[in-house]
């Protein structure tokens, strides 16, 4: 599994939407432990009126087979919220014996998560069978690593359906990464916030707006919302890196929306890119390609 070396961390994207499927599934490698963020995949069952196109059911099969060699890998596992591109429903079995960071499945979330979350944990025996620990606003140390989430933050903008997840700060040896999960931009002043409290990491891997749905599902308020959020993020120098995708890399039209981002980028010295990219990939985004794809 190819990783980009940030000393002393070592960070694997190993699924995303730049990469063809719904992802933002990474591992980091830091003081001796492999920890797995969000580890889970899935694709859209509808675009553009279209299902799913062959290239996309393979690649998915791909990630997701690449996804339960990283969870078995992996020391710790982190799951900031239940949605199901987040985590392996169906692999509960995998999760067996890990140390896991969990959402909080009874307080601060919604029905949809606290539903799904239930299933998991308790229906498949996670709870019993794995050192679960319930990690919203808390801080901890495992050996000479340091791990710290924030408090829920909405899904993008407030008081979405969507519901509420954790960010993540991974620190080693007096550096860190932040892991940004869907919090879209953020799409919400309490997770900037947050983000802007953890400036100076060396990454922040992070989902985009969902420009794709606004003035459809999301209003253009809340998705410009979300982008100036990110302006100020970046502004910030939050991190040297920051891996934008997800959500954002829904929009073939992507880079017209961060004309912006990419000028205040290049004037603090901060590198903007998506999850391809950062891996040194080219970007394949299927689902934003889907009516193409069918008419090939």
């Amino acid at each position: 599994m190819k990783a980009i070396k940030l000393v002393p961390f070592e960070v694997s994207i190993i699924a995303s939407d730049s990469m063809g499927v719904r992802s933002l599934a990474t591992l980091v490698i830091a003081c001796n432990k492999r920890i797995g963020v969000d580890l889970g995949a899935s694709i859209a069952p509808r675009r553009y009126g279209l299902p799913p196109h062959e290239l996309e059911l393979k690649r998915l099969e791909e990630a997701l087979s690449e996804i339960e060699k990283a969870v078995t890998f992996s020391d710790i596992l982190i799951i900031t919220h239940y949605h199901y591109d987040h985590y392996l429903k169906d692999k509960a079995e995998l999760y067996y014996g890990k140390e896991l960071f969990v959402k909080d499945y009874k307080k601060g979330i919604n029905r949809s998560q606290a539903f799904r979350a239930k299933m998991f944990l308790e229906g498949n025996k996670v709870i019993e069978k794995s050192n679960v620990k319930i990690a919203d606003g808390k801080m901890f140390r495992v050996g000479e690593l340091e791990l710290e989430f924030s408090r829920p933050v909405w899904h993008g903008e407030e008081k979405t359906k969507l519901g509420k997840l954790l960010l993540v700060k991974i620190a080693c040896k007096g550096r860190s990464i932040i892991y940004g999960s869907d919090s879209q931009g953020p799409g919400n002043n309490e997770a900037l916030e947050q983000l802007l409290k953890w400036r100076g990491s060396e990454l922040l891997i992070i989902s985009g707006p969902p420009t794709y749905f606004a003035g459809y599902k999301v209003s253009r308020e809340a998705v410009n919302k979300g982008l100036e959020n990110l302006r100020q993020v970046i502004e910030n120098k939050v991190a040297r890196y920051i891996v934008v995708d997800h959500h954002l890399l829904r929009d073939l039209n992507y880079k017209k929306a961060l004309e912006p981002h990419y000028r205040v980028a290049e004037g603090v010295g901060v590198k903007v890119l998506t999850a391809a990219e950062f891996m040194g990939q080219e970007n394949d985004m299927l689902e934003a390609r889907r009516k193409e794809l069918w008419k090939k």
